[in-house]
């Protein structure tokens, strides 16, 4: 899997031996954009092109493009879980936001860092 960006929008791109095509989605909109080429100059060009057409059709329809992220999202735990995580918060003398944005943060570079994507890479655009 590759990862494009582009205006602050990211893109998984994936290989389709079958159909011989790279293909991909915008992965972080409830709307559906997707995109295909047969090479990397192609399928890059295919998601720029997808994001405009996107971006221009709001406009046309005077709706205001979905924005790839807010900054807020909902976890959902068990009640074992959310007592351990506020507990392990408070003893680090940290907030309950703080505390897991600081480790969602270190587990997402780490895990990142293993498929060989960059911080900077994700974070380019946004």
């Amino acid at each position: 899997m590759t990862i494009l960006t582009y205006k602050g929008y990211t893109g998984k791109v994936q290989v389709d031996l079958e159909a011989n095509i790279l293909h991909g989605e915008v992965i972080d909109l409830k709307d559906v954009i997707t995109f295909q080429g047969e090479s990397v100059p192609e399928v890059t060009k295919a998601f720029k092109d997808s994001i405009d057409d996107y971006i221009e059709f709001c406009e046309l329809e005077g709706v205001e493009p979905e924005k790839p992220f807010s900054g807020k999202f909902i976890v959902r735990l068990t009640p074992e879980q959310h007592r351990l995580i506020t507990v392990a918060a408070a003893s680090s003398g940290n907030s309950l936001n703080t505390w897991v944005s600081k480790n969602l943060m270190r587990d997402a570079i780490h895990d990142l860092d293993e498929t060989g994507i960059s911080k900077e890479q994700i974070l380019e655009e946004v």
